[in-house]
């Protein structure tokens, strides 16, 4: 490996003015733009490492200013030092005296450190030439489990244990990277509900990915249950007997969410992602319950909120969830939600990969993959697509058949083209100069306050 030296951080804040296009809100979140916490590391070589948290607006300065904060732990070190005790590197991260009082472990702290390792792992795939999906692939289980602090999950599962379920694996790698060369990695689309669309274009969006052969279809759910009861007869009379999917983005308390869902149940949804906080984890574990009693089973999904392995610990010892939802821009980066794969594997929860945020498509189709390849090794699976904002990155995601393709070029797929930052880094980025003198400006100007 070349030992690069880091010798600066760059931070951009990243914003796409999404409410005025109405598109990526729901019923919690509904009148937000989507941004990012954009890191850049810059080396002594000619490396460079892209990374991504996934934020909403005005939120986005506080990670920004948190990642700017913790410069001093990036800067000035090494490839080899760092990439040879990563799992070391992280706490470091995650162990500052003062931001660690913030957190501990999650919130804006723990989105910086987000963004800080993610561009630390597509530096490493960057200099060894690969995707990221394949620099995973090719390491030896030691190594791979080397990276992962498991500090606070040890009564769950150890670093034995977690290279033991890897060498187990070994022997048919070579078999299911090939079955996903040539097929990919499988998809649902989250475009057919956003929180904005009228019938009209939820009738229109169903037909379009029908027309790409997507099977199964994910929906918000509304803040009445007789609107939740229309959007989902709408879906299911468009969709046929295609999967519907309803998302509750932690909108309703525990016995809201399972009136809500008896009054949709006749819709046949399969599951229900978000019911209710994504810190209660005995009120996703009574929600579970309820649902399992219907005329028309529902499964009880959570993660994409879920900040720490520690929460996800506290599904699995409560029984909180059929399924775990997981974001690599909320957890600490790959290392944590690697952490959180391995105890996935060894309680049997299947993983799926939360996409509704700028990158996370991008992110997420990595390690999916990734865990398909090295520790699932089975066809439970799934990724959430959501379609905008891509084409702002160099190697965005690419779907065929309602399928992800593996990407090919080294890096974890974060790179934002250069144009992209002129105009979209808010708030000086020329879009937004534009439409703060345009006939937006009132609105805008006072979202700028």
């Amino acid at each position: 490996m070349i030992n690069a030296k880091i010798v600066n951080m760059t931070v951009h804040d990243v914003r796409f003015p999404t409410t005025m296009w109405r598109i990526g809100g729901d019923s919690m979140h509904n009148c937000v733009d989507h941004s990012c916490t954009y890191v850049i590391l810059h080396t002594n070589t000619k490396y460079k490492g892209y990374g991504i948290a996934a934020t909403l607006g005005k939120g986005n300065e506080l990670v920004v200013r948190t990642c700017e904060l913790m410069l001093k732990h990036v800067v000035k070190r090494k490839t080899e030092e760092i990439y040879s005790n990563f799992a070391s590197f992280w706490r470091q991260l995650t162990t500052d005296p003062e931001l660690r009082w913030l957190g501990p472990e999650n919130g804006v702290v723990h989105l910086a450190t987000a963004a800080i390792v993610n561009a630390l792992w597509d530096l490493w795939a960057r200099i060894e030439n690969k995707p990221l999906w394949k620099l995973l692939t090719d390491m030896t289980p030691e190594q791979l489990v080397s990276t992962v602090d498991f500090r606070y999950i040890r009564d769950v599962v150890t670093e034995e244990e977690a290279i033991q379920m890897l060498r187990r694996n070994e022997p048919n790698k070579k078999n299911w990277e090939q079955d996903l060369t040539v097929t990919g990695f499988p998809a649902y689309t989250a475009d057919v509900g956003s929180w904005h669309f009228g019938n009209q274009q939820i009738r229109t969006v169903c037909k379009k990915f029908m027309k790409l052969e997507f099977t199964k279809f994910k929906t918000c759910m509304g803040r009445t249950i007789p609107k939740s009861n229309q959007r989902c007869e709408l879906i299911r009379k468009m969709i046929g007997k295609m999967v519907l999917m309803v998302d509750a983005n932690q909108f309703w308390e525990r016995e809201q969410a399972v009136a809500a869902v008896k009054g949709i149940d006749h819709t046949q949804p399969a599951c229900i992602e978000d019911p209710t906080s994504s810190d209660d984890v005995l009120g996703h574990s009574e929600v579970l319950k309820a649902l399992a009693k219907l005329k028309h089973p529902v499964s009880v999904s959570s993660g994409e909120m879920c900040a720490n392995r520690v929460m996800f610990k506290q599904f699995l010892k409560y029984d909180g969830v059929d399924f775990w939802n997981i974001n690599v821009g909320r957890l600490g980066g790959v290392n944590e939600t690697l952490a959180v794969y391995f105890m996935a594997k060894k309680y049997n929860i299947p993983v799926w990969g939360h996409g509704g945020g700028i990158g996370l498509c991008e992110m997420m189709q990595h390690l999916q993959m990734w865990y398909s390849i090295c520790l699932n090794q089975s066809d439970s699976g799934v990724m959430e697509f959501a379609s905008h904002q891509h084409g702002y990155f160099e190697d965005p995601i690419l779907i065929r058949n309602a399928f992800y393709v593996l990407p090919s070029r080294p890096g974890f797929s974060t790179k934002l083209k250069d144009k992209c930052i002129a105009r979209w880094r808010y708030p000086d980025g020329t879009r937004w100069k534009y439409l703060f003198e345009t006939k937006f400006k009132k609105n805008l100007r006072e979202r700028k306050k």
